[in-house]
């Protein structure tokens, strides 16, 4: 009975943690509780389990409903910058490159080089904002209502607006990456766009933090091939990288974040 309480207070503080940050890992709840990680796993499968949180590789998510945009963009900041750094390497002059939701997306934009020229389509509004600020990119908001979780338009007005673009390069976003299971998402209208975007695009280039890596979702965004540049972490697992490779997919690594 003891043993069950303490489990029950400390999935509670669980739980706190992820309403204030959106996620957390494994290792560190160990650390905080002064518990085995085996221990915090099996907490938050319990909690999987009963609908209170979402298992991702070396900890879990907040519920979508409980982990809006603006959590989103400030977790895990310096490794988001690190993907971007490695990620605009695959951007030349001259490219029509569709930039979908996610703060990830975000970071990549942010990051451009002054210099660069090129046309650039989003559905994301703070995506759009942050291109802007380049005197030499062209761009183009795809429209309708924004969805207020992905903070982003979706729907059918969004989805006829993508009809009209052949992208270069889709930068596209994801909540899982798995070498069988390709690209997963969560919300069915979401993954919708999603599968338009990477289908009319040339190319694919998927920026992933480790915490997303062999997660599997409901609902499929694309199977991965050689079309796909997966940006991971420097720390990524090399099993998983060698996985992901193997499916023809180009592998980026970033360098270490910083702090």
């Amino acid at each position: 009975m003891a043993s069950d309480l303490l489990s029950r207070e400390r999935q509670d503080a669980i739980r706190a943690e992820l309403r204030q940050s959106g996620r957390v890992l494994a290792g560190d709840l160990a650390r905080v509780f002064k518990v085995s990680e085996d221990t915090i796993r099996r907490d938050l499968r319990d909690m999987a389990a009963a609908g209170l949180c979402e298992r991702v590789y070396g900890g879990a998510l907040a519920l979508p409903a409980e982990q809006p945009f603006s959590v989103r963009t400030g977790i895990s900041r310096g490794r988001k910058q690190a993907l971007a750094a490695a990620a605009v390497s695959c951007l030349r002059d001259g490219m029509t490159v569709f930039v979908d939701a996610g703060s990830t997306n975000l970071a990549i934009v942010q990051a451009l080089p002054p210099g660069l020229s090129l046309t650039l389509a989003t559905n994301m509004p703070a995506i759009a904002m942050a291109a802007l600020e380049h005197a030499r990119i062209e761009v183009i908001t795809i429209g309708g209502r924004i969805d207020r979780h992905v903070g982003a338009a979706i729907g059918a007005q969004a989805e006829r607006d993508l009809e009209m673009l052949r992208p270069d390069l889709c930068i596209l976003g994801a909540c899982g990456l798995d070498a069988r299971a390709g690209l997963t998402g969560l919300v069915y209208d979401d993954v919708a766009f999603k599968k338009i975007a990477a289908a009319r695009a040339a190319a694919v280039l998927v920026a992933c933090t480790s915490d997303k890596l062999e997660a599997v979702h409901p609902f499929v965004i694309a199977g991965l091939g050689d079309r796909m540049t997966l940006t991971l972490e420097a720390d990524a697992p090399d099993a998983v990288s060698t996985a992901l490779e193997a499916t023809g997919a180009t592998i980026l690594r970033a360098e270490p974040a910083a702090g």
